[in-house]
């Protein structure tokens, strides 16, 4: 594996002077066809992982997904199929989509006939499957269902349908609904509404106590959040009918920057009295309560309160009996808490500590908490940032996690000891890997990449020694050295303003030092993302470094795994540095010798479209071809958790607001423009687009604009990936 981050000087002569092999190697084209319907380049991997209870064994989907098998940990033999749907009769499961076993793992609930509503939430048929009497029997016949979760004693299961909540008894069959008031665009109980599922990134918004009694969930009340409307037509690939001649109004609750959210409200149902409780959760009704779970003692319930800037956190414990609360951590920050450190919240077997993670000395680091607020003690320390939480392991006193210890470009698994005195690398591979462990924490399967080596699923003990390996992915390996794609450079410079940024580039096959190529710059840039990492990938990129284009990514300032102060520098403007960083890779880029400095192309995805839109009305001709593919194109219409995390209110920060939003420097527009938008995107809303494109039209600013029908924020169904690819291209060779 070659050495993740080079020094500067050799980065130049990297540059200046590539090695020669490259007019010597021999590859085999690849089509966009190859790429995106025959999925050349897709990797293997281990599907719908289970670990079981006693930690030595665990479970899979199966082939075809129509089978759960039982693996052995230590020898990996398959010891049995707990589940085949090929040998029941009249099955009523086609598909295993998802499944979860009940505590003693005599149940199993299935997911069938999937139907996905946003990002995280859909609708599905669950089924509950008898492992001893081999039967199954539906949840409900009432309706497809959200959500369902085995109590703690496999005897019930809790589902969300119509934004209420149902509770089915298994043994007696009995459906039991415990809210009425839910309805749809008003009242959501035990769901997050958008805002919430899309930002803070969760789905289930209830928990079961651990002796089963209780059901703690979150009520929405959503009356006062302003409505978004998409014009859905009849399309194809689905075809809506009914919206052949007219087309409907798709309407759903959308808060964006500045505006209203849901007022949301903590209850506890107890299944003996049948009586709710309202949990105090403090006299601010403008705030946030993106987590709630119930602690070992079931009569205690732990959540989350966060204030509508998002730079105070508390952690509250609740008495399930009575409903108080009261405060056992703050987190506060001078700019914002990011959303990745809620899950990293653990509660220790006895109650009395947990752990979080943290920015407050400069980087990401996990620390080890008192329940009773006494104390904190901090586990991981250093220049770098902690990236995941995998758990804690009680027998052996580990806390487990993944970082990015050796380079931002590299990710590590690592244990470090209850007293924080003892730290070990439990992975072994280069590039980037992450762990699941087993229940026990006896084993964990590593999953390993780089962008020399596809995904690699290995087994191992929890010191790290490797037991044998699950998917070497060695077909789609030998598939590569077939096609010989192109392969990606790791590279920094140091900008004008003596700020180094990592990147990567990937030369065309026969590359010569002695020719001129154009550049196509792929970028995301948003905070706290990662393009540039040691990862397998293979796709666009290589297809356009086929077609003799040199491409770049690089990340700008405010992206991941260097520090607070690099991450956060964009609050209160986000785009001001991106789009700064991203101008000045340009000019990098068009000072190389084999560079055409005229030829130099932005484009981006969502925020990378939001960035490219930027950077050609902020760029002064550094690039003379832009393309932005679902782009933010003012902050205003976007959703406010997201939005004020970095840019605080509109009511507060207009400035920022309005002078890094490519509407208002429309005039200044320079070089070839693509815009690209589905029409039924819930996240960014087309209307970026259109209000962007009527700002361009005023200022007489020609540029070139495609709608995909009925498509969200993926843009994909039938032909239509293949499509905006061959877009994207065809626009690239006409005008670069």
């Amino acid at each position: 594996m070659k050495k993740l981050i080079f020094p500067l000087v050799l980065v130049l002569a990297l540059f200046q002077l590539p090695c020669t092999v490259f007019a010597q190697e021999s590859y085999k084209p690849f089509t966009l066809e190859d790429l995106l319907r025959s999925r050349i380049f897709a990797s293997s991997s281990v599907h719908g992982i289970r670990s079981m209870n006693d930690g030595i064994h665990y479970t899979t989907i199966g082939n075809q997904a129509s089978s759960i098998l039982k693996f052995s940990y230590k020898t990996g033999d398959s010891l049995e199929a707990i589940l085949d749907l090929r040998a029941h009769a009249d099955c009523p499961v086609k598909m295993i989509v998802d499944y979860e076993f009940s505590a003693d793992e005599g149940s199993i609930l299935i997911q069938s006939n999937y139907e996905p509503l946003y990002r995280r939430s859909f609708k599905a048929d669950y089924y509950v499957y008898d492992i001893r009497k081999a039967e199954f029997t539906p949840l409900s016949n009432k309706g497809k269902q959200q959500l369902a979760t085995f109590s703690p004693d496999g005897k019930k299961v809790a589902f969300v349908r119509d934004n209420n909540i149902f509770i089915t008894n298994l043994a007696t069959g009995e459906e039991l609904q415990i809210t009425t008031d839910g309805k749809f665009n008003e009242i959501i109980n035990g769901a997050p509404d958008w805002v919430y599922e899309e930002e803070f990134e969760f789905n289930k918004a209830f928990d079961w106590s651990s002796d089963g009694r209780k059901l703690a969930y979150l009520k929405f009340d959503e009356r006062k959040v302003m409505m978004f409307n998409m014009t859905m037509f009849q399309g194809q690939k689905p075809a809506i009918d009914e919206n052949a001649i007219y087309p409907a109004n798709s309407q759903f609750k959308y808060p964006k920057a500045g505006e209203d959210n849901s007022k949301v409200s903590l209850h506890i149902y107890n299944l003996e009295s049948g009586n709710t409780l309202r949990v105090g959760t403090g006299p601010e009704q403008d705030q946030y309560i993106p987590r709630i779970r119930f602690m070992k003692n079931p009569d205690e319930l732990a959540f989350l309160r966060l204030n509508r800037l998002q730079n105070k956190l508390e952690i509250l414990k609740a008495d399930a009996r009575s409903g108080t609360s009261q405060v056992i951590f703050l987190e506060e920050n001078a700019k914002y808490i990011d959303e990745g450190n809620f899950d990293n919240i653990h509660f220790l077997p006895d109650g009395k500590l947990f752990t979080i993670t943290s920015e407050r000395d400069g980087y990401t680091h996990l620390y080890l908490c008192s329940a009773d607020g006494s104390g904190i003690r901090q586990l991981t320390s250093g220049a770098f940032d902690v990236t995941a939480f995998y758990g804690y392991d009680p027998a052996g006193k580990q806390f487990y996690y993944q970082a990015a210890a050796k380079s931002p470009l590299s990710r590590e698994v690592y244990s470090v000891s209850l007293d924080g005195k003892k730290l070990r690398a439990v992975s072994r591979s280069n590039g980037t890997n992450s762990a699941s462990f087993s229940s026990t924490f006896r084993y964990f399967i590593n999953t390993s990449s780089s962008v020399t080596t596809p995904p690699l699923y290995t087994l191992h003990e929890a010191s790290g020694r490797q037991i044998r390996v699950l998917e070497d992915n060695a077909a789609l390996a030998a598939r590569i050295k077939e096609y010989n794609p192109p392969k990606k450079e790791f590279f920094t410079f140091t900008t004008s303003e003596g700020i180094e940024l990592n990147g990567w580039v990937i030369y065309p096959h026969g590359f010569s030092p002695e020719k001129r190529y154009p550049v196509v710059m792929n970028q995301y840039s948003g905070p706290n993302s990662q393009e540039v990492l040691d990862r397998w990938s293979v796709g666009f990129d290589e297809y356009l470094a086929n077609k003799g284009y040199i491409v770049m990514s690089v990340d700008p300032r405010g992206t991941g795994a260097r520090g607070e102060a690099f991450r956060k520098v964009t609050y209160l403007q986000l785009g001001k540095y991106e789009t700064a960083d991203q101008v000045e890779a340009a000019r990098y880029a068009a000072s190389l010798p084999y560079v055409d400095p005229a030829r130099i192309a932005i484009w981006g995805w969502s925020y990378g479209g939001f960035i490219s839109s930027s950077c050609m009305v902020k760029g002064q001709g550094a690039f003379r071809v832009g393309i932005a593919v679902a782009p933010v194109t003012n902050w205003r219409y976007y959703d406010n958790i997201y939005t004020e995390r970095f840019m605080r209110r509109p009511q507060e920060n207009a400035e920022g607001y309005d002078q890094n939003s490519p509407l208002f420097f429309a005039g200044d527009l320079k070089g070839k423009l693509l815009l690209i938008h589905g029409t039924a995107d819930d996240n960014v809303h087309v209307q970026n687009t259109l209000e962007f494109a009527e700002r361009l039209v005023q200022e007489g600013k020609q540029f070139d604009m495609m709608l995909y029908t009925n498509r969200n924020h993926g843009i994909y169904g039938g032909n239509t990936r293949m499509h905006l690819f061959t877009l994207i291209e065809n626009y690239l060779n006409d005008n670069l």
